[in-house]
């Protein structure tokens, strides 16, 4: 028997990478090369924390909340659903109620907007607070969206990453879904240990839950 495949829904962190408008662009360099160490190329990379995939901290919003470290892992490596909300333009209770979310605990959502690493949208659908807490009353636990946050990129409140916070709902942004069937995956997108950051590029995987069953 053979196991499904993980499939890769991380954005490449390149020099095409597009970034959070002021924001730090990701770039590697090779600041050594085998030739002038005489064993090995040695790479250096400059990077926001939030480029491309990744996951917020709550110290990123909350100058008292949780940094990277501080998080619990577990909530990155387990079942997820994913759903189609590409015909709604707000993530609020109203959407979230249209599909069934009984026992789900890691939820990613499909939005309207096409999936294209190399250029920030300047408008795309957020989560509200209502849609935050709906998540929260329903236990889920992590949220993963494929726009660059979880809120508008022009508002300053950030009403949607409180309202998860508010509701023990971990944050995942920048996924890519678009090629991705909707239904049940196991998921990996675990953050790097660094201790004081507000939020961490993450690798996420995933692979089709029914298949693995199969497979195992």
């Amino acid at each position: 028997m053979t196991q499904s495949k993980w499939i890769d829904i991380s954005q490449p962190l390149d020099y095409k990478l597009a970034h959070w408008p002021g924001d730090t662009p990701f770039e590697y360099v090779t600041e050594y090369t085998k030739e002038q160490t005489g064993s090995v190329n040695i790479g250096k990379m400059t990077t926001s924390l939030h480029s491309g995939t990744h996951i917020d901290a709550p110290f990123h919003f909350d100058n008292e909340g949780a940094r990277v470290l501080d998080l619990d892992i577990n909530r990155y490596i387990g079942a997820a659903r994913i759903i189609d909300a590409s015909s709604f333009k707000q993530l609020d209770e109203h959407t979230f109620s249209q599909f069934d979310l009984n026992g789900v605990t890691r939820l990613l959502v499909k939005t309207s907007v096409s999936n294209n690493p190399t250029h920030f949208p300047q408008d795309f659908p957020s989560v509200s607070a209502c849609g935050a807490n709906y998540l929260g009353k329903n236990g889920i636990k992590l949220i993963g969206v494929d726009v660059p946050s979880v809120d508008h990129p022009a508002s300053k409140e950030l009403s949607g990453h409180h309202a998860l916070l508010k509701n023990d709902v971990a944050i995942l942004e920048n996924v890519m879904l678009d090629l991705v069937p909707d239904g049940d995956y196991e998921l990996i997108a675990l953050p790097l240990p660094i201790r004081d950051g507000d939020g961490s590029p993450v690798r996420a995987v995933i692979r089709p839950l029914i298949q693995i069953q199969k497979g195992e």
